[in-house]
């Protein structure tokens, strides 16, 4: 019982998943009963689960962050630049990695220092990234051939014994990375009291500026590795590269259980929300109605989530206060 009690949010999303994959496979089933669809998703889903497990740890602090897409595309060209510069995967992918935690570390720094609401400071980071590699690319799409030809490839998006997507492996380490990270460290525990109250965090000596900016620098770490993984599997970069993630990004967070108030959440509940979207958003294709719908059904389900977790946190407050 205390286990069910202690997991309680967990074990909901879960079974919300299994209940989605049920309609989907009785609504779908030429789809969802055939492997070649989870192949699908094994390739693509992973750049939504690395990045939204590491905007767990951001939320969970109690910050936001909307400039993530933008600093995929610009690791993203980083990289694509760097490898073709170097004729070195290997480089260009540490190129990469390294652009975008900077990236995130100046976000981090910025808001930590300046004062300025996170929401605010990364909704300009966003344009002026996005600026940036538009002006550097000149708007225009890279292709890399050389992708194919590299065995550093197969090491990052190949497929293990034939079969099974290589990213997919990426995110599952990188989710269970953080998790231990979110659960099994003392800076787990500064960001889930910071997320919590900040005031008291201070007033206890917590590192509270170091841990708001590490979280950022983090999730720009995340975003580099998605963008630098969805240019392997596509074989080309695109400037528009991150655009149309941020919705899929904050309903897999919301929907897995963490709270908009920060303090909270799972990085499970988070790596089965990425699933959910995932499955959404091919069920509705699979069953025949229209692309448009898509998005309807995400804004929809992340409007439910985040009420829904709302509310029942206001009724635990209440309870709680008698």
């Amino acid at each position: 019982m205390n286990f069910i009690r202690n997991n309680k949010n967990q074990l909901l999303i879960t079974l919300v998943l299994a209940v989605l994959w049920s309609f989907f496979a009785l609504k779908a089933p030429q789809a969802f009963l055939s492997g070649s669809i989870y192949m699908t998703f094994l390739s693509t889903i992973p750049f939504i689960t690395i990045v939204a497990t590491a905007m767990t740890l951001v939320v969970v602090t109690g910050e936001m962050d909307l400039s993530f897409a933008s600093n995929m595309a610009m690791s993203g060209f980083v990289f694509a630049w760097t490898s073709q510069t170097s004729g070195s995967v290997l480089l260009g992918a540490a190129a990469g990695l390294a652009a975008g935690s900077c990236i995130g570390a100046l976000n981090g720094l910025m808001i930590t220092v300046t004062g300025v609401p996170a929401i605010v400071a990364t909704i300009g980071f966003d344009f002026f990234w996005r600026g940036t590699v538009m002006l550097l690319s000149n708007g225009t799409t890279r292709t890399l051939e050389f992708l194919n030809s590299s065995p550093s490839t197969a090491f990052f998006i190949g497929r293990v014994c034939g079969v099974l997507p290589a990213q997919s492996l990426w995110a599952l380490v990188f989710a269970m990375v953080t998790a231990l990270i979110y659960h099994r460290t003392s800076w787990g525990d500064d960001l889930r009291f910071i997320g919590d109250d900040r005031e008291a965090a201070k007033m206890l000596g917590l590192p509270v500026s170091a841990a708001r900016a590490g979280v950022f620098a983090y999730l720009g770490f995340a975003a580099a590795l998605s963008g630098i993984l969805a240019t392997m599997e596509m074989g080309n970069w695109w400037p528009t590269q991150g655009d149309g993630y941020l919705l899929l990004v904050f309903a897999s967070v919301f929907i897995g259980g963490t709270s908009v108030y920060g303090g909270s959440g799972t990085v499970w509940g988070t790596f089965v929300g990425s699933v959910i979207m995932g499955i959404i958003e091919a069920g509705i294709v699979s069953s025949g109605w229209s692309g448009f719908w898509t998005r309807f059904v995400d804004g929809l389900t992340l409007l439910a989530s985040v009420s829904f977790y709302a509310l029942a946190s206001k009724k635990k407050r209440w309870t709680a206060n008698g």
